[in-house]
């Protein structure tokens, strides 16, 4: 059973986490890759690029996808279509995809604890999809995402002090545990709709504790 009593922050990745929307993000990147002129492999080279980088912020993605994949210069404009094509082709599924179970029931348990949502979505997107939800309440630390990548927000939210110590991260990625580790936060790995290829050697080299979905915390 994991003791949540000692901690005052719990820290919640979205993708995988708190949505099953990793694959719905991964078929979006696939799409917008097509859509801006890319061959069937190149897409393909843009989902694997992501799927290896989980957890970080779409923008250095299509960066990576315009300037080493495609073979063109990164302008403004080009990323700016990418990035709102990527928003149109998930927003409905984002707002219909299924929510973790007894996420409720588990901000209930935990009254005393503040909880953040650190993501590397979009953090506007992410307020007013939480909004839309209705599921932006239980973050009483703040909706945060990119541009600003994990490490970036973290570190600020510790500075500032309302990323209170001690503080425990729930995430699906290699960048999640690598983050959460680099400024002392604990750390719990969720498998159920984790895309990371052999998370479970990554988890036992780093003995890092894993539940299957949040409900199992209950």
């Amino acid at each position: 059973m994991l003791d949540l009593i000692p901690y005052k922050t719990l820290v919640f990745d979205c993708d995988g986490v708190i949505l099953d929307s990793n694959k719905l993000k991964t078929q979006a990147y696939y799409d917008t890759a097509i859509s801006y002129g890319a061959n069937e492999t190149q897409a393909q080279t843009l989902v694997n690029h992501h799927v290896q980088y989980g957890g970080i912020s779409r923008y250095p993605k299509y960066e990576y996808f315009i300037r080493e994949i495609m073979g063109h210069v990164v302008t403004d404009a080009a990323l700016k279509t990418l990035l709102d094509r990527f928003a149109y082709e998930i927003h409905r599924g984002l707002l219909n995809c299924e929510l973790a179970p007894e996420l409720g029931d588990l901000r209930d348990t935990t009254p005393d604890a503040r909880w953040m949502l650190v993501s590397g979505g979009d953090q506007a997107e992410l307020r007013t999809l939480f909004a839309e939800r209705g599921i932006d309440g239980m973050f009483d630390a703040g909706i945060f995402g990119s541009p600003d990548n994990k490490d970036m927000i973290l570190a600020r939210e510790i500075a500032n002090g309302n990323l209170a110590m001690q503080a425990i991260f729930f995430g699906d990625s290699r960048y999640d545990h690598q983050a959460a580790t680099r400024v002392g936060l604990d750390f719990v790995f969720v498998s159920r709709w984790t895309e990371m290829e052999e998370w479970q050697k990554y988890c036992a080299e780093n003995n890092i504790r894993v539940i299957e979905s949040l409900e199992a915390v209950l």
